[in-house]
């Protein structure tokens, strides 16, 4: 007799290794993550094309390009602690962050677009009233973003409370990611080849400014695209009222003192190192990548193909990265994975523009693989530790501070892109590289050096920088298990007893003495008592 069928979502149970019911998890999984089709989504056209349009196109320079994405970076620099301060005391019967996802919309959509044409500003060919309309739009997707960005990130700790549900959430906000990705440089890909196909996949031409239109109407169909999923976001995400949340101060001062307390926990700091050198890694690969593959291995036809091939070989880096966390820990996929980053990166070093034609497009095809799917296992180690840090936070300061940590997360791949964007646009200028300078033939031997520098050797620098400090991490499980006990033990009993093998353990994840820490200082109501006694 056969046995019972089994259901889909007892199979999708056993194989994800799922924590809990899964109806219950994938309905609010989806619900939050559907916002990371725009918040993973949005700036992926951007960092894979706007660079190069600003300068193919529009006529800056890199240094001029690079310029406007610094002024962004250090608006976000200012913003995004702001917001993350804002979120944290904002008191509101539907939570302290999803009313934040709705307001953005608007100014996100008019900056979008702001971002992909400038009217015919750049026909006039006046260089100061270019410069001002994109770094005017850059001001405005960068708040706009803000406002999305810091509160989603910080409701996952509140949404997703445990350890490994943390990680299946993430998994499922990967897969969004990649939606949002591969969608919007699809639609990229068809309207700037006409939506031709062939073209789009093998014989794209070198862009120049009579693509205009092309670009304008990216903008305005990405920015429609991307604005429903902070809609879907609001109406399907649950958080606990805050409207009962005690009043706080919100001035300079207190400001630099939250920030200084972050710093202060020793997970924090390596976190902060680990997404520090990661971006700079990132930034230089992919804001090089269309400058490289044009005036050093003459591919660019071949470009949204390997775009393709990067995307699906992250995408399916997801996965394998999943099942290293669940069987090895959260610090695996890092490990494991990253080589592969390292590798990718390297091999590039050896195109020069004498490389043949099918050797270089070998070596490209092989580290876009490579690459990319390496890259995907210090990416997701990096959000997987992020609301574990808030936990540390926690127990270091007795608050919940989501905002405040979240921020670093939103500012590492806002900010640091942006200035990345600079310093490499002021290093090929430097190295004498001319936009409207395509065919490698024609460039400087100095210039050639420039670009092989700044896509293949200090990326794999900071990858392997990388790698070390991911080593270094050490907060397990097991861990983290023991630090949201103890904080519960401590809300509910005010003073509580641990083992000095424990405190040592806590001591070396957080950097602080024990009785310097609040889950270690005495109740304050139990040493009043004790003294009247």
């Amino acid at each position: 007799m056969a046995g019972k069928r089994r259901s889909f979502g007892a199979w999708l149970k056993d194989v994800a290794e799922i924590e809990g019911d899964t109806k219950d998890f994938l309905r609010p999984a989806i619900g939050y993550t559907s916002g990371n089709i725009m918040l993973g989504g949005a700036g992926y056209p951007i960092s894979m094309y706007h660079q190069q349009y600003l300068t193919y196109v529009e006529g800056l320079n890199t240094e001029q390009a690079g310029r406007i994405s610094l002024i962004s970076g250090l608006w976000d620099a200012i913003t995004d602690p702001i917001m993350g301060l804002i979120t944290d005391h904002t008191r509101a019967k539907s939570g302290r962050h999803r009313r934040y996802l709705l307001i953005a919309i608007i100014p996100f959509m008019i900056a979008y677009i702001m971002r992909w044409s400038s009217f015919g500003i750049s026909d006039s060919g006046n260089i100061n009233k270019i410069m001002l309309w994109y770094t005017a739009a850059s001001l405005l997707y960068s708040t706009a973003f803000t406002i999305a960005s810091v509160p989603h990130t910080s409701m996952l700790p509140m949404v997703a409370p445990k350890y490994f549900q943390r990680t299946q959430f993430l998994f499922v906000e990967y897969m969004m990611n990649s939606v949002g990705q591969v969608t919007s440089f699809i639609l990229a890909a068809l309207v700037l080849s006409e939506f031709n196909v062939a073209v789009a996949l093998g014989d794209l031409p070198n862009p120049s400014h009579a693509d205009t239109g092309k670009y304008m109407a990216i903008g305005i169909i990405l920015a429609f695209f991307f604005a429903w999923p902070l809609v879907y976001c609001y109406f399907h995400t649950s958080e606990p009222s805050s409207k009962d949340m005690p009043k706080k101060p919100i001035n300079i001062r207190y400001m630099l003192h939250q920030y200084k307390l972050v710093f202060s926990n020793r997970a924090f700091r390596q976190y902060f190192l680990i997404g520090l050198c990661f971006m700079i890694c990132r930034g230089f690969y992919s804001i090089t990548d269309q400058y490289f593959m044009v005036s050093v291995a003459d591919k660019y036809s071949l470009f949204i193909s390997m775009t393709i091939v990067s995307g699906i070989s992250e995408f399916m880096g997801t996965p394998v990265n999943y099942m290293f966390i669940k069987k090895f820990g959260k610090q695996a996929c890092g490990k494991i994975l990253g080589p592969l980053m390292v590798i990718g990166l390297f091999i590039t070093s050896f195109i020069t523009p004498e490389t043949p034609s099918a050797v270089s497009t070998i070596i490209i095809v092989i580290s876009s693989i490579c690459y990319n799917f390496g890259f995907s296992g210090p990416d997701f180690f990096i959000v997987n530790i992020q609301p574990d840090v808030t936990d540390v936070d926690e127990m270091i300061t007795g608050e919940r501070r989501e905002g405040v940590i979240a921020t670093f997360y939103t500012m590492f791949r806002k900010t640091i892109n942006s200035f990345m964007s600079y310093v490499v646009g002021a290093a090929l200028s430097m190295f004498g590289y001319n936009p409207q300078i395509k065919h490698p033939s024609l460039q400087a031997a100095k210039t050639i050096w420039g670009l092989r520098l700044n896509f293949s050797i200090l990326p794999t620098i900071f990858a392997i920088i990388t790698l070390v400090t991911i080593w270094r991490y050490r907060m397990t499980k097991k861990d983290h298990e023991m630090i949201k006990e103890l904080i519960r033990r401590k809300r509910e009993e005010g003073e509580i007893e641990v083992s000095d093998d424990d405190k040592c353990r806590l001591e070396n994840i957080s950097g602080k003495k024990w009785s310097d820490m609040w889950i270690g200082r005495p109740d304050a109501s139990k040493v009043l008592e004790n003294a009247n006694v």
